[in-house]
């Protein structure tokens, strides 16, 4: 038996979602409630581990990440009881066996939010990154509108990675958005290490007048982390949603 877990949480607290010794983690607090309910060993007899679909970094947020595990489905409202008020199990769905929520994904998709305006937000100061330059918004369209198909992230991730493949194939990418808050939506069938906030970052120096859009579409052919732009912070991400092919 395998359960699937839906999962929303605000990351401005977490120390990401894997589990590290003496950090809070999304992982760490979900497994506690889980063992809490259910034991500490999955219906093998081994230590109950949660699989993820996307592994989220300090401070990024999820309104729909997934997790599986090998044991039967929990009531979420009694797991609920057991977490703090920024996370919450949204829902757990009996699988079949063999089930795996990271292997098993299609696509993933994320949204980075934007304030676009020169005073700061009380309200959106853990969600949305703050930018005061002008934007070129035809130019941030024109981006996205670039990332469709299949290229070579290399420049949009860490010199440093574990990463030994770096083609990612893009499903959709847009902004949305006209006013103060801007949304970049992205679903791929894989992302690289802060590959979004990288996308981002080098997106708004383009709309910004920093780099050009020439310079930006030439970063797609695997050029080197260098060439690109800034790392947005990630208190404007959320992983939004992940896909399976019977779903």
């Amino acid at each position: 038996m395998v359960t699937k877990l839906t999962i929303e949480y605000d990351g401005t607290d977490f120390a990401g979602w894997a589990r590290q010794p003496n950090k809070r983690t999304v992982q760490d607090v979900l497994e506690r409630a889980l063992r809490i309910v259910l034991g500490d060993c999955d219906q093998h007899g081994l230590p109950l581990t949660l699989t993820v679909a996307g592994r989220t970094d300090a401070g990024v947020h999820a309104w729909g990440q997934i997790a599986s595990y090998a044991h039967e489905a929990v009531d979420p409202l009694r797991l609920n009881g057991l977490l703090d008020d920024d996370i919450a199990v949204l829902g757990a769905e009996p699988m079949h066996d063999g089930f795996n929520a990271r292997r098993d994904a299609t696509s993933r998709a994320y949204c980075y939010r934007v304030l676009a305006r020169r005073t700061r937000s009380v309200f959106e100061r853990k969600h949305a990154y703050w930018w005061t330059a002008p934007i070129d918004r035809q130019a941030l369209d024109q981006c996205a509108q670039a990332l469709l198909g299949k290229h070579d992230f290399t420049a949009f991730t860490p010199t440093e990675t574990e990463h030994s493949y770096f083609s990612c194939q893009v499903i959709s990418a847009a902004w949305r958005g006209d006013g103060e808050l801007l949304e970049f939506w992205i679903e791929a069938d894989m992302f690289l290490r802060h590959m979004n906030r990288v996308l981002v970052g080098t997106m708004l120096d383009v709309a910004s007048g920093a780099h050009t859009f020439e310079e930006f579409v030439a970063l797609l052919q695997g050029r080197p982390r260098s060439q690109a732009g800034r790392t947005a912070p990630a208190h404007g991400l959320a992983l939004a949603r992940v896909s399976y092919a019977n779903r």
